[in-house]
């Protein structure tokens, strides 16, 4: 018997990649070795005063379900916590009081805490009868097995969550302009090669909008770094407000932002549209703190490349050249 159970208990192991995978055969290898009718696991939230039934297993009369919350201060678990006593056959003569052992007809009660970590109280894994049945010590070992295992495996998919988090936010941060908070230049070029491939799926052409901020360093000169620091934030949330549906806004570095997007072939000769859309936006007074400054705007660059003729860093060049040519234009 011993060792058919630990050769059960290597296979669950093996095969599980979640709490509930490893748990259900364990309910079920409880019950053959304890003899009690219901196996279960219930998770404890002590904020809300709750205990739930999370997996439960029902071989004969006697049914827990799963989902079932009952308060946590009626609990026959609480009790048995507190009391330090981890098996009764008389569930009445010892804990009478308790509505929902008399509600699921509970008489045989065995059950030891879950631990996520050494010492976070997950749940209880718990073993019961509608009638009185001893509890061997081989389902005592069992007991305190099983709960051991579930609380590892708790604990793994816990740090696996997580360690997951902690990868998005370091993807998050790997692609995010610190200052602005708007893609930086990495994702945005990575968001452009993407809508090259996808252009040359759909037939679309590629928007890019390169846009230089004419008179930054004056304003870093003048009003110092805060100030122009506060200044780039407040562009990118105006410059923001003009995008259309899956356009992007980006952040090449200093005072200069893209903007990309995919647009219809017809387009391919409108390069003045993005514009009138886009530079109004960034003129304007702006409140740096302890200045005003009114700002005539930027140097706009407009393409609306075709994929199948260019690439990404192509378009990119064409759209800082027009810039440029925007600048030149707007100094005479």
């Amino acid at each position: 018997m011993q060792t058919d159970l630990l050769g059960k208990v290597s296979e669950t192991l093996g095969s599980a990649r979640t709490v509930e995978q490893l748990t259900r055969p364990l309910l079920e290898l409880l019950e053959l070795v304890t003899g009690l009718e219901s196996t279960y696991l219930t998770h404890i939230d002590t904020g809300a005063g709750m205990q739930t039934i999370l997996f439960s297993r029902n071989s004969r009369t006697m049914q827990i379900p799963e989902g079932l919350s009952v308060p946590w201060d009626d609990t026959l678990c609480k009790r048995a916590l507190e009391e330090g006593r981890s098996y009764t056959e008389d569930v009445a003569a010892c804990w009478g009081d308790s509505e929902a052992a008399r509600a699921l007809g509970i008489q045989t009660y065995a059950s030891t805490p879950v631990y996520m970590g050494s010492e976070n109280l997950y749940g209880t894994l718990c073993a019961a009868s509608s009638d009185r049945q001893p509890l061997t010590p081989q389902g005592k070992q069992a007991l305190s097995l099983f709960s051991t295992l579930i609380g590892q495996q708790l604990e793994r998919e816990r740090l696996l969550a997580d360690l997951q988090k902690a990868n998005a936010a370091l993807e998050t941060e790997s692609a995010t302009d610190a200052l602005t908070g708007l893609p930086n230049r990495r994702c945005t070029l990575a968001e452009l090669d993407r809508l090259f491939a996808l252009g040359r799926r759909t037939g679309q052409r590629v928007l890019v909008v390169f846009i230089d901020l004419d008179g930054f360093k004056k304003i870093n000169d003048t009003h110092g770094h805060d100030a122009g620091d506060v200044f780039l934030v407040e562009v990118g949330r105006r410059l923001s407000k003009g995008l259309r549906a899956g356009d992007m806004l980006g952040r090449l570095g200093g005072d200069e932002f893209v903007v990309i997007g995919l647009t219809a072939p017809s387009d391919g000769d409108n390069d003045e549209a993005p514009r009138r859309r886009l530079s109004p936006l960034v003129q304007g007074r702006y409140d740096l703190g302890e200045v005003v400054i009114d700002y005539p705007g930027a140097s706009f660059g407009v393409v609306h490349a075709d994929p199948h003729q260019s690439n990404p860093d192509e378009a990119l060049r064409e759209a800082d050249a027009r810039m440029y040519e925007n600048k030149r234009s707007r100094r005479s």
